[in-house]
């Protein structure tokens, strides 16, 4: 049975100049017991949204932080959870990260983050260390994993995981929407009259490469377009892997008028590789990415993307786990996915200037 909000008693004042938040304090605050102010941070009690707001305003109020030894020995946890990511330097995974921290940090919880390099041997090192160290769950951000493995390890520990659908007991996916995002970036560039749309994909067997793969080709036979694989070059999901993946493109020596890439910072690597052959970007050709980090706000030029809040699902992933590890089933879907326009793509050009390989160096 949910417990009903109740009414603040007036008057109350939190701690004193230089005293630290205790729980009773934050109880006051919010108008109930410090017994249930302790369940709804250790996620042992069903309540009302409205009560549960009420709880982390005072949290947050006071800057309440509950003693995680003395929370961990009563409730045989550690208030730890594992994080693997791809890349820790990525922006992408930055977004991502920040994300699962403020989730985690307000229900007392930390992380304890690990890369996986993109490599399937790192990533079950990490796992089974942070399993060996005894964090109370695991999210793996967008990995390499085999959903066998997956499954292996939540029989362990409650693991969520990004970018892809699975179900198993002590398990949730967030699954991106990448064929649909890679769809709206597709379908703008057809509006835009484009034909020749070339594609730089990730590594071939990552599960997100391939929905953005399959969104681009869905895109093109939806607008009449025959699919060309010619016209898709593999990068590695970094500036390098497009800028090289890009003169690939430009070796065959097929005509293309627009270039979708599999994330922004593969856009960023393809506009550095066109702006080196003497190519322009919207004019010559349209460029557009996925993700919308940041910076591709600032990039020259403003680089049109889907975009899908990294931040956010880095959120509804901690709260994914730390449901999980109260013994309760999530029930939140990942971000949707938006395009967002700027002044990288624009409408198909007249004429397509002939690459010229001698072009800029620096």
């Amino acid at each position: 049975m949910k417990s009903k909000l109740p009414t603040r008693i007036p008057g109350k004042s939190g701690p004193r100049p230089g005293q630290s938040a205790t729980l009773r304090i934050v109880a006051r605050e919010a108008g109930v017991s410090a017994s249930t102010v302790s369940r709804i941070i250790n996620g042992t009690v069903n309540v009302s949204e409205g009560l549960k707001r009420a709880v982390d305003a005072a949290i947050v109020k006071f800057d309440f932080r509950p003693n995680a030894a003395a929370r961990g020995l009563a409730l045989g946890r550690t208030s730890t959870i594992g994080v693997v990511a791809q890349a820790i330097d990525s922006p992408f995974y930055g977004e991502g990260l920040r994300g699962i921290e403020a989730g985690l940090r307000q229900r007392g919880y930390a992380p304890l983050i690990m890369s996986g390099n993109w490599r399937v041997e790192d990533e079950e090192r990490c796992v089974q260390e942070l399993i060996a160290r005894g964090v109370d769950g695991v999210i793996v951000f967008a990995g390499r994993l085999s959903d066998a493995k997956l499954k292996m390890y939540a029989k362990s520990v409650p693991v969520v995981i990004t970018g892809r659908r699975l179900r198993a007991p002590h398990l949730f996916s967030l699954q991106i929407q990448d064929a649909e995002g890679a769809t709206l970036a597709v379908r703008h560039l057809a509006g835009l009259g484009h034909r020749q749309i070339a594609f730089i994909t990730g590594s071939e067997n990552h599960p997100d490469a391939i929905e953005r793969l399959r969104g681009y080709r869905q895109a093109l036979s939806d607008a009449g377009i025959e699919f060309n694989p010619k016209l898709v070059a593999v990068g590695d999901w970094h500036e390098e892997g497009g800028v090289r993946a890009t003169m690939e493109l430009l070796d065959t020596k097929l005509e293309f008028t627009a270039l979708f890439c599999v994330n922004d910072q593969t856009a960023y690597g393809a506009c550095l590789a066109l702006y080196r052959q003497g190519l322009s970007v919207p004019q010559d050709v349209s460029v557009i990415g996925f993700d919308d980090l940041p910076s591709s706000t600032y990039r020259l030029p403003p680089l049109t993307s889907v975009r899908q809040s990294i931040g956010e699902l880095g959120e509804r992933s901690a709260h994914a786990i730390l449901d999980l590890v109260a013994g309760r089933r999530p029930r939140m879907v990942a971000p949707s996915v938006e395009l967002v326009v700027r002044e990288s793509t624009g409408p198909r050009p007249e004429t397509r200037k002939t690459p010229r390989r001698s072009g800029r160096n620096a």
